[in-house]
């Protein structure tokens, strides 16, 4: 490990002590699960809502830090605009950051925390037709990486994903290639994809902008400043959706920075790309529906029950023939 990953993890921990089991939130409550990885270690969750009750959204959500920090707690404010007044339950994972183990053990919490959620969906009182992923930076880079990897799987699906300002190309592009901006820059950017990525030409899960498949994966919404790094792949990808027949929608702001809609406080844009954010979700609420695939047990029971009508069928059928 070198000095400079050192530090990170010493920061990261040292934010970890601030923050962790500290809630934010106004309007909503967050409680603590542990669930198990295959080795036997523990992923933590925040489940986070403003009530009780059936019939909820479940909103993934991933938190950003350019996939070497942060943490659940961080994210109050989205879940002051998602779950607050809204039939919602929000799942939070704590994944493993790049630090400690860099590719693929962000994306594998993150689908231990997807699964968890769609097998719970009846405890959670969350709808298995309506799961949704989100996410900021980092976060929005998990979400298009889960999508990704959830339509290839095919046992999870996914109806409305909103990687907010995504972190998905690990190669220069005309927007990160030389950029200051405030917040987050090249230097910053080209550190980070350093830790992460574990391969010079990394797969699509990994660096999600270098998908050549778009089809199938579900509807999207973000927001973006045209002064970021990342304006150019975020983009470049939502046209890519696009042109796959995705419904999407895109906003884009001038003036802002990275993370604006949380860092860039009592500012117009702020506040135009929280409402819009809102909207987009409500409107997703209300439009964006996708069943859960049938599991072995139920395509061996509706098979059953096929089998079962069809000699039913055939029985009448001879039953009328021979009056």
């Amino acid at each position: 490990m070198d000095n400079k990953t050192a530090a990170l993890i010493r920061t990261d921990r040292m934010m970890s002590g601030l923050i962790r089991n500290k809630w934010l939130s106004v309007h909503t409550a967050a409680r603590e699960e542990f669930i198990p990885r295959r080795d036997g270690s523990f992923l933590r969750l925040l489940v986070v809502r403003d009530g009780s009750g059936e019939n909820n959204t479940g909103l993934l959500w991933i938190h950003g830090g350019g996939y070497a920090t942060g943490f659940p707690e961080q994210c109050f404010l989205f879940a002051e605009r998602f779950a607050a007044g809204t039939n919602t339950v929000m799942v939070l994972p704590d994944y493993r950051k790049s630090g400690e183990e860099p590719y693929p053990a962000a994306l594998e919490d993150c689908y231990i925390a997807l699964s968890w959620m769609v097998s719970r969906a009846d405890r959670l009182g969350i709808r298995s037709d309506q799961i949704f992923v989100g996410g900021e930076s980092a976060g929005g880079g998990l979400t298009c990486a889960l999508t990704q990897m959830a339509r290839d799987i095919g046992d999870i699906n996914i109806a409305f994903q909103m990687p907010l300002y995504p972190m998905i190309d690990d190669r220069h592009t005309e927007t990160s290639a030389d950029n200051h901006a405030p917040v987050w820059d090249t230097k910053k950017n080209d550190e980070a994809w350093a830790l992460y990525k574990t391969d010079e030409e990394p797969h699509p899960y990994c660096a999600p902008a270098r998908q050549k498949d778009f089809r199938g994966l579900p509807p999207a919404f973000s927001v973006i400043a045209e002064a970021e790094p990342f304006y150019a792949e975020t983009v470049q990808y939502f046209r890519s959706l696009y042109e796959a027949g995705v419904p999407v929608c895109l906003k884009e702001y001038p003036g802002g920075f990275h993370a604006f809609d949380m860092l860039a406080v009592g500012s117009k844009i702020r506040k135009k790309a929280a409402e819009a954010e809102k909207k987009a979700y409500r409107y997703a609420c209300t439009h964006f529906f996708r069943p859960q695939p049938l599991s072995a047990a139920e395509m061996m029971e509706e098979s059953i029950e096929k089998d079962t009508q069809d000699e039913i069928r055939k029985l009448d059928s001879l039953i009328g023939g021979l009056k």
